[in-house]
């Protein structure tokens, strides 16, 4: 049986990465302010990244895509920030982070843990100054531990259209932004060409949550535990190779000690949760045939076996997703979410 041609073609266009930081690449904690104190004090070469997250955005970069880095630390920790990402041979285009000291000296207490009113309108903005590259889709990723997948589907359905001028202000009111941030909102919302830009949202599950908590939002956010499950996504949805998906198994496998059945149950879990196609074994097989021809150190052996494992289960029919996305009830989403209540903490 052929594999979906999603998974063996790569799309063309313009394509945009937005990347959170925090518990999304770096594995920080800022529940406590001494945890705060601790993160933006520690070297850039002390600090650790979650496992998978630097290879998957160098094969994003590899293939032509903007990065986006938008993060909740705050501004005076760029420095530390962009030397980790040099550490890494992490590339972007833009570093959007958040300005802390400024909320505090105007007294904005809650703006420090609120997403909504800082991330929306930094999205929006940069939307509107992307347009002139054309129809440029995007993906987003985040994490489970503050209101990314929230925060992401609205700015989605902005995007598209889906959410209108007065929907917005409601939102926004409902939210408790500050007028200046919801006016940011509103102002670039009357620049956007309406378009349908959002290809998926991925949120990694650092702080364990089940996945069912997502269901709401539908298959446009997907769930993941590890890197190579977004990279399998990634993969599906035509805007990384094999190859890359391969680089990112082997760093898992090098690094994170993953053996052959822990990579190929990543794909299993997301295809029992109905995000995934049939594993593309073929397109796998093809691509760790040139890597056996280059040069560098990849873990052949995990990745062959990894291959087998796809195998056995390659030809069974997944459980099915409906494709749409459902009709969100972002008010409540905002009254859930507000000035970040709802933000979980480490157990």
């Amino acid at each position: 049986m052929s594999e979906p041609a999603s998974a063996m073609a790569p799309r063309s266009g313009p394509f945009l990465a937005r990347w959170d930081l925090d518990k999304t690449y770096l594995r920080t904690d800022f529940d406590t302010l001494g945890a705060l104190l601790r993160t933006a004090l520690e070297r850039p070469d002390r600090k650790r990244s979650v496992p998978g997250a630097a290879p998957l955005l160098r094969e994003l970069g590899r293939s032509g895509a903007r990065i986006h880095i938008v993060s909740g630390s705050p501004r005076q920790m760029r420095g530390r920030l962009e030397e980790k990402l040099r550490i890494d041979r992490v590339g972007w285009d833009e570093l959007t982070l958040k300005p802390n000291l400024s909320n505090v000296l105007r007294m904005r207490f809650s703006a420090l843990r609120d997403q909504l009113g800082y991330k929306l309108p930094v999205l929006l903005e940069s939307r509107v100054r992307n347009q002139a590259l054309g129809a440029v889709r995007e993906a987003l990723v985040g994490d489970d531990a503050e209101a990314d997948a929230f925060v992401y589907s609205l700015y989605a359905d902005v995007v598209s259209g889906a959410v209108g001028r007065e929907a917005l202000m409601a939102v926004l009111a409902e939210g408790h932004t500050y007028e200046d941030q919801a006016d940011r909102c509103l102002t670039a919302l009357g620049a956007l060409e309406a378009f349908d830009a959002v290809e998926r949202v991925l949120i990694h599950l650092d702080r364990q949550s089940p996945p069912s908590r997502f269901e709401e939002y539908g298959a446009r956010v997907v769930p993941f535990f590890n890197y190579l499950q977004a990279a399998f996504v990634l993969h599906q949805d035509g805007r990384i190779g094999a190859e890359a998906v391969l680089r990112v198994a082997s760093e898992l496998a090098l690094r994170h000690r993953f053996d052959a059945d822990a990579l190929a149950r990543s794909h299993l879990e997301l295809w029992r949760r109905g995000h995934l196609e049939r594993a593309p074994v073929g397109a796998l097989r093809e691509a760790l045939a040139r890597l056996r021809e280059a040069t560098g150190l990849f873990a052949k052996d995990e990745l062959e076996k990894m291959c087998d494992r796809l195998d056995e289960y390659a030809e069974a029919p997944g459980p099915r997703r409906s494709p749409g996305t459902p009709r969100l009830d972002y008010l409540e989403l905002a009254r859930r979410h507000r000035g970040g209540h709802n933000r979980r903490r480490a157990p």
